[in-house]
């Protein structure tokens, strides 16, 4: 089948928050959809306080789809074998928690300043009894890894919302768990990832 290669526009990176009525959206270069909304959470715990941080900024540099797509593109591309590639990055420095201090550590374990962008490439994505699973090579603070992502995706219209989920240790992406309070507060390195992603048709 002759391979449909889509490159994506990586201007207008920036998605804004969801609870935002007149949210700017990222157009996809030669695909009739939009990505209108995005954010990327994460959860954590320490021997104190859980923690939260997320991030609005998510931009999808290129994705490329096997065949020539009939019909709807939203059903098309979930079909198997036929999204075959999806690269996604984060500003690392973009994701920023409600609480007071956090930031800074954080920013320091991730590295920002040698590694300014977290990156997803997307290697298979495969149907599951309740959903799909997504493999791919996840970047973090330079140091690359295999992940899954358990995802659930839902028609709302001419919309497609996707949710993932996904647990990750800061240890296998070499990054020393964050201490506070002359070490008195020590961070669980097993920190919880959350995808919510909302793709609509022009």
């Amino acid at each position: 089948m002759r391979a449909l290669t889509v490159i994506l526009t990586a201007l207008a990176a920036t998605i804004a928050t969801l609870a935002e009525p007149s949210a700017r959206t990222q157009a996809l270069s030669g695909v009739p959809l939009t990505l209108s909304s995005a954010q990327v959470s994460l959860e954590g715990t320490s021997n104190i306080h859980a923690f939260t941080a997320s991030t609005h900024t998510v931009t999808i540099q290129s994705m490329e789809v096997d065949g020539t797509p009939s019909g709807n593109l939203l059903d098309y591309v979930l079909q198997p074998g036929h999204l075959k590639s999806l690269e996604v990055t984060i500003p690392a420095r973009s994701l920023t928690s409600p609480k007071e201090g956090i930031d800074k550590n954080m920013h320091k374990a991730l590295k920002v300043e040698e590694h300014p962008n977290i990156r997803f490439r997307l290697a298979a994505l495969e149907p599951t009894g309740d959903g799909y699973r997504a493999s791919g090579l996840l970047t973090i603070a330079g140091i690359e890894k295999e992940v899954g992502v358990a995802l659930q995706t839902q028609r709302i219209g001419a919309a497609l919302s996707i949710t993932g989920t996904t647990e990750l240790l800061m240890t296998d992406f070499g990054i020393t768990p964050p201490k506070a309070m002359l070490g008195m507060l020590k961070t669980n390195p097993l920190v919880k990832i959350r995808v919510e992603l909302q793709l609509d048709g022009r």
